[in-house]
Order: structure tokens, then C-alpha cells, then sequence
């Protein structure tokens, strides 16, 4: 169907406004974000912003969906650009570090610190905030069925009692469900934890939580950090 001019100039509108508070968020960050000062940069009276934006937290989801489809978009041209499981996890690690480096406002926004009285719509956010781990998960998946990725199986834990590993073993069965994978409970926690310890090490050279002097190429040791990594992983 071909959109009209009014629906192509709301469209351009509702961009203009995601551009705009993007800016503040780099500006201001999340808690100084305005309404008001997003409509004093449109050109338009405050009200007129309000037709298209409800309020403070809208505008903050808009955010935060458009930060997460930005880098799922990353990972998925770096991981389409790979041939093996190896390959797409090195890709898909290297393509979250870089986007996060190049957007360090948006990345906080995404993993950082909660913003104070914002609780993002699941409605809205869960589909394009699961796009990495879902990447993630089909490579790790493709290793598993071509029998590219393996490996020893390492022994729950000897205090887990009958119910806690039940409650686990019924978590992982649903996660299987959900997404579609044939990945063994072991295989799933290690990629639980892979992803977990890759966003770590992310957070960890954005938030500058290593001091400015102690790792003169933070890239080399996310390279080795990445070798780890795939070997938990089973890749």
C-alpha cells in the first residue's frame, strides 16, 4: 500500500524526534531528558511534540528500541559475513565491542544503570532486546547439529539439591522451546554464561572499570578474552 503524505510526514517526524533524543541522550543522558527541549530543537511548540509522544518514558523506549535494532543490525551484517560458528562468534563479539565503543551513551542506556522510574514496555523492547542472544544462540546451535562445537560436560554442583536442579533442568527445557534449539543443558549454560561474560567484558572497557592505565590495547585483550570464550562456549 502507498503510504500518504500525511502518514510519510509523520514517519519523518517520529525520526526526526528519535534523532533529536539521541542527541540529548549524549548530551544530558537519560534522566535530563525533555519533552520540551526535544520540541524547542524540532521547531515546533511543546504541544505539538505531544501528539506523537506521550511523554518522558515513550520517548525513552523509542530510545532504547532504536539502540537495540542498531546493534542487532551490527551483529547481524558481521555474523552474515562469517562462514563457521567460530567465525560468526568472533564477529558477533568484535560487532558488540565496536558498537558499544561508537555508542557509549546508547549502550549505557541499554546496559548501564536503570534510569530512575522508567520500566521498559516488555511489549515493545523483549523482541528487539533478544536479537544478540538469539544470534548468539544459532551459532551455538549450528555448531551443536553440524557437530562443530563440544565439550566435556562439567558436573552440577554437589550442595544442588533434587528441586534446584529441577527448577533449572524445566528452565532450560522452556528456553529450548522458546527458540527452537536442541543445545544439551550444559551447553546451554555455558552459553548463558558466554553471554553474560561477553557483555561484561563490553561494559567493562565502556564504563572504563579496568583504569586508564592498566591495559594499553583494550582491543588485544578482548581478542584473547573472545579465544576464551569460544572454548567455553564449546566452539
Amino acid at each position: 500500500m502507498t503510504s500518504t503524505p500525511r502518514t510519510r510526514a509523520r514517519e519523518q517526524t517520529m525520526r526526526d524526534i528519535v534523532r533529536i533524543g539521541r542527541e540529548h541522550l549524549v548530551a544530558t543522558g537519560p534522566t535530563a531528558l525533555s519533552l520540551r527541549a526535544v520540541a524547542r530543537d524540532l521547531g515546533v511548540v511543546s504541544s505539538a511534540v505531544y501528539r506523537y509522544v506521550r511523554n518522558r518514558d515513550e520517548l525513552l523506549t523509542l530510545l532504547v528500541v532504536d539502540a537495540y535494532d542498531e546493534l542487532g543490525d551490527a551483529v547481524d551484517a558481521a555474523v552474515d559475513g562469517a562462514a563457521e560458528p567460530l567465525a560468526q562468534f568472533r564477529q558477533l563479539g568484535r560487532a558488540v565491542r565496536e558498537w558499544a565503543l561508537r555508542e557509549p551513551a546508547r549502550y549505557a542506556l541499554l546496559y548501564g544503570t536503570p534510569v530512575p522510574g522508567y520500566e521498559a514496555p516488555g511489549e515493545q523492547t523483549t523482541a528487539p532486546g533478544t536479537r544478540v542472544i538469539v544470534a548468539l544462540t544459532t551459532i551455538l546451535e549450528r555448531a551443536h547439529s553440524t557437530g562443530a562445537g563440544g565439550s566435556t560436560p562439567i558436573a552440577a554442583p554437589a550442595d544442588s539439591g533434587s528441586a534446584r536442579a529441577g527448577a533449572l533442568a524445566a528452565d532450560f527445557a522452556r528456553i529450548r522451546d522458546e527458540f527452537g534449539l536442541t543445545l544439551t543443558d550444559d551447553a546451554l549454560a555455558r552459553g548463558v554464561l558466554t553471554w553474560a561474560a561477553l557483555f561484561g567484558a563490553v561494559s567493562f572497557e565502556v564504563f572504563d572499570q579496568y583504569g586508564s592505565d592498566t591495559f594499553t590495547d583494550p582491543g588485544a585483550l578482548f581478542e584473547r578474552h573472545l579465544a576464551h570464550l569460544a572454548q567455553m562456549a564449546g566452539l
